[in-house]
């Protein structure tokens, strides 16, 4: 059966699995009839379809994927892996990783901070999951590690099944600094040496920044021997307090929305 069947309109759909009986055709998904025009072509679509019956995905899963652009940021962070992992262990883990990533889900202040930023993801953890994509399985939070008698503590470890390797996320509430790449070798360092196993593939670096510079980062993993990635987020801003009394509530805006105009009174 050709994935596309699926999405386009489809029959036949799939007889076993989770999902049997309950994939979409591509308007109900998309709202729309023409599949090729929502993405400028039709490969995009097909690479939906590809990707929604590899995982699983159900009909919200996919209509979230396609709303928030999958297509056009998976793969697209800023890495080293093609000089630091063998093939096609490198290939495999830049399709991992996004940019950016979307955390639409959050709702934070402008002046927040990583552990703030970290607290929110872990209280939605299965829209995190999501976001990270397939294989990502949650390890710990502020992961401790003692090195020369010292205390350190990882943000976020997680262990990728597909790519048989542990993965640091390091939150940064502010764009890439070339630092951030010496923090995260440290940290795989000690990571490998700590905790990976003999059949493990080497650590890899996840940094996630609120915005990069793509020449910075370039420069900083350059010459950088342990695998890392950099990439943006995307989340929700709340509000600022001086903001919040000058608008209206939605009760105020349903109540101006039904009173009836004056040529309705006259």
């Amino acid at each position: 059966m050709r994935p596309a069947t699926i999405l386009w309109g489809g029959r036949p759909r799939p007889r076993t699995g989770p999902q049997a009986g309950a994939w979409p055709t591509w308007g109900s998904a998309c709202g729309s009839g023409e599949p090729p025009h929502r993405f400028g072509c039709g490969y995009a679509a097909l690479w939906y379809a590809r990707q929604a019956l590899e995982h699983g995905w159900s009909r919200a899963v996919l209509v979230h994927q396609i709303e928030s652009d999958l297509f056009k940021r998976k793969g697209r962070a800023v890495t080293n892996f093609q000089a630091t992992l063998p093939p096609p262990q490198s290939d495999l883990a830049q399709q991992v990783l996004k940019d950016p990533y979307n955390f639409d889900f959050l709702t934070l202040d402008a002046d927040a901070r990583e552990r703030e930023l970290e607290q929110g993801l872990l209280a939605h953890l299965r829209k995190f999951l999501l976001e990270l994509g397939a294989g990502f399985a949650f390890v710990g939070q502020q992961h401790h590690l003692e090195v020369g008698a010292e205390d350190f503590y990882l943000d976020l470890l997680f262990y990728h099944l597909r790519l048989r390797c542990f993965v640091v996320i390091d939150l940064k509430m502010e764009p890439f600094k070339p630092e951030f790449a010496g923090k995260m070798n440290f940290y795989l360092s000690a990571v490998d040496d700590l905790l990976r196993h003999q059949d493990d593939q080497p650590s890899i670096g996840l940094i996630l920044c609120k915005d990069k510079n793509r020449l910075i980062v370039e420069y900083a993993l350059r010459d950088t021997h342990k695998p890392i990635g950099v990439s943006a987020y995307r989340i929700t801003q709340r509000l600022p307090r001086r903001l919040k009394g000058s608008l209206p509530t939605v009760e105020q805006l349903e109540a101006e929305l039904g009173k009836p105009s004056p040529r309705e009174v006259t």
